[in-house]
């Protein structure tokens, strides 16, 4: 997989409109005419609507995709560290609609270090939409050198700040900035996963390609507004996109995504709703790790409800080597990448706070059809890669010169709206097996109020399948004072170098917990 900077390397440098323009121009005056009217008809001070906006994106997908030019920027810029970037503040005292108790104000982000990919960002006032265009007065630069007064620079994302959890509106709710990329967090929580726009064929052959978001319309949210509406211009050499996000902060940030897709290629392997996020080890996968924490990761598990109605905890792995993961499905109810464990000491870092990242789940609006929830966890030996990646592929492809719309809402937050009316579980954990060579021993832990009582939890069986390999000394215990049934057994992988493990608690036939489903590999 490609490093973060590999991939910004990769990202279009100039706006969406900017690109209608320029392909208008390159082209002879018939075919010129309907680009350069789709750009005009979103530009300052026109009106807006959702027709027109998808009339853009149709025609940006008619004309030929243009590679990105890199932005101009201030000596030094592009070789800012991280550190010195985030010196580069915009004031808050110039953030938008600051003041005007619209529930929201916006931040935009400057070019530098990695990000330099320009976009377009434009508010809509009272139905009308207005350019919104960089200043160096906007900026403060700490030890950075700042640009001319007069210098012209793009923005490269923007951020969203509400009254999350303090009254004076001053905690960031929303990002976007670089690629697809944006992120978002529930009250109380850290900023954590990634989510993205689109992916498109990740670890084929021919390379994943990165579309990216190129032009961004911010609504002015009404008096006290609780929701703030994003529409978003995607594109890159295989397609368009337009997308509406309408984002509720709250105990649960509740972001509902409306996508139309207008494809210049067959769509063969399409990530839809994809969320990326680090796993780097916990108790179940410690890799070796010689670390003072306990733990280090966004997420600890998938979560599927699939179109049966079976759910599944699928916990995460940092493996030696790439692997993939297929769920296949049709219509699901819903899949997430999830932090489950939420003890301050499981991971004992005081700066991260990885107990307070956000889950993400998401719920499909609308039949999906069929295809499969793909899990990819890739090698990694720091905290910094993102290296879990989530998403829905549809069966079909996507064809080229058609249209193609998607929705679903997602869920920021700390557990997800819908659980299973079973037993959860709550701890995966593996260890040496006795017998030396490759064997491991296994707990897995399901929590339900239920287990308080051995009454109610009379009958419970575990029952564990595997392929590949040999399971032997399976063993469940009720833990009544922890409400924990506890599962332990010892694996043998004899010669295979990947095992596949399916556990759930059954009672007369009937499963009473949701399905924990596994992949060991050496």
């Amino acid at each position: 997989m490609p490093s973060r900077r590999q991939v910004l390397a990769h990202l279009m440098a100039s706006s969406a409109l900017a690109a209608i323009t320029a392909a208008a121009r390159a082209q002879n005056a018939p075919q010129a005419t309907p680009l350069q009217a789709a750009a005009d008809a979103v530009s300052d001070g026109q009106p807006i609507s959702r027709q027109a906006l998808l009339d853009v994106a149709r025609e940006v997908s008619k004309a030929p995709y243009l590679a990105p030019r890199q932005a101009d920027l201030p000596r030094g810029w592009g070789q800012l560290t991280l550190d010195q970037y985030r010196q580069i503040q915009f004031r808050p005292e110039r953030r938008v609609w600051t003041g005007e108790n619209r529930g929201f104000a916006l931040a935009y982000l400057p070019p530098g270090n990695v990000f330099t990919t320009p976009v377009a960002i434009r508010t809509v006032e009272s139905g009308i939409i207005r350019d919104q265009r960089f200043s160096a007065a906007m900026f403060e630069y700490g030890q950075v050198t700042p640009p001319p007064v007069d210098a012209v620079l793009p923005f490269t994302g923007f951020r969203a700040f509400t009254a999350l959890n303090r009254p004076d509106g001053q905690d960031e709710v929303l990002v976007f900035q670089g690629a697809s990329f944006f992120r978002s967090l529930a009250r109380g929580q850290t900023l954590g996963l990634l989510a993205r726009g689109l992916m498109l064929n990740v670890a084929e052959a021919q390379g994943e390609e990165f579309p990216a978001f190129r032009a961004f319309w911010i609504e002015r949210p009404g008096p006290g507004g609780n929701t703030l509406v994003v529409h978003a211009l995607l594109d890159s050499d295989s397609v368009t996109g337009l997308y509406r996000f309408a984002v509720r902060p709250g105990d649960i940030t509740v972001c509902d995504v409306e996508v139309t897709l207008f494809p210049r290629v067959d769509l063969g392997h399409v990530g839809l709703a994809p969320l990326t996020a680090n796993f780097l080890f916990a108790p179940n996968d410690r890799g070796g790790a010689d670390d003072v924490r306990g733990a280090v990761h966004d997420v600890n598990g998938l979560q599927i409800w699939n179109g049966n109605g079976e759910w599944i905890w699928r916990p995460m792995n940092n493996p030696d080597t790439l692997q993939i993961s297929a769920f296949v499905d049709q219509n699901p109810k819903g899949f997430g990448l999830l932090q489950r464990d939420r003890r301050a000491d499981a991971f004992n870092d005081l700066d991260q706070r990885f107990e307070r990242r956000p889950s993400v789940w998401i719920e499909p609006l609308g039949d999906w059809g069929q295809g499969q929830v793909q899990l990819m966890e890739i090698p990694v030996n720091d905290e910094m890669n993102r290296n879990i990646l989530a998403y829905w592929r549809p069966r079909v492809a996507l064809a080229k010169g058609a249209e193609h719309s998607f929705a679903y809402r997602m869920h920021w937050c700390w557990s997800p709206p819908e659980r299973p009316p079973l037993a959860s579980v709550t701890a995966t954990r593996t260890g040496r097996g006795t017998g030396g060579g490759r064997r491991r021993k296994f707990l897995v832990d399901f929590s339900a109020e239920d287990f308080g009582d051995p009454a109610k939890s009379a009958g419970l069986k575990p029952m564990l399948t595997n392929q590949r390999g040999r399971v032997s000394n399976v063993d469940g215990r009720l833990v009544p004072e922890s409400r924990i049934y506890r599962v332990t057994f010892d694996l043998d992988p004899e010669a295979a170098n990947q095992v596949e493990l399916r556990l759930v608690l059954e009672r007369e036939g009937q499963a009473q917990s949701e399905t924990w489903l596994y992949r060991w590999t050496p």
